[in-house]
């Protein structure tokens, strides 16, 4: 078991290896720490992922975006993403923890937003990714994603949290409130 993690920790460490899917599940698992933004950039860019390897995790559903975990431990997790056209997060920031999302294919909408407890949530930048992009979420920022209603495609994308996520705050444009709000538990 000890050389089957250390053969893991070493391959996800190798420059320029290329992982899997399951290989960057695999290293994930295994870290005993919890990994920078940058760390998790790192892996994802090194990770060719293969419709093949998602396809258990591939399944929508109607009304809101279906989340499938891939690995949990205390230090990281991994979930596949399905969303609809027109299906999105609420306003919300990580609460403590940071965030890598990968798309794997379709559109993605990433809209961020700046808070003062004076003036309240109020937008900041907005910007589209497709197939290949990456982008991520530090503390405390704040942003929504989702597939826009125009893109007449599913979308699908691989996100990486950073102690795991819990229990994240939502926010409303031009309101100084802040709500909390728990992602439904993952579809698989």
């Amino acid at each position: 078991m000890a050389a089957q993690l250390q053969n893991q920790i070493e391959k996800a460490s190798e420059p320029g290896g290329n992982l899997s899917f399951k290989d960057l599940a695999d290293a994930l698992s295994a870290r005993q720490t919890v990994p920078s933004l940058s760390e998790l950039y790192e892996l994802i860019e090194r990770t060719k992922f293969s419709a093949d390897e998602l396809q258990r995790y591939s399944r929508f559903k109607v009304g809101n975006y279906s989340r499938h975990r891939v690995m949990k431990n205390e230090f990281v997790e991994m979930l596949v993403l399905c969303w609809k056209p027109g299906q999105r997060t609420p306003i919300h920031d990580h609460n403590g923890s940071h965030g890598a999302v990968f798309v794997q294919e379709g559109i993605l909408w990433e809209t961020t937003f700046d808070y003062g407890t004076e003036t309240g949530l109020t937008y900041k930048a907005h910007r589209e990714l497709r197939v290949g992009g990456l982008t991520g979420s530090e503390v405390p920022d704040i942003h929504q994603l989702g597939n826009p209603d125009v893109s007449g495609q599913d979308l699908i994308t691989i996100h990486i949290y950073a102690p795991p996520l819990g229990v994240l705050k939502t926010y409303k444009l031009g309101s100084s409130t802040i709500d909390l709000y728990t992602p439904a538990d993952p579809d698989i």
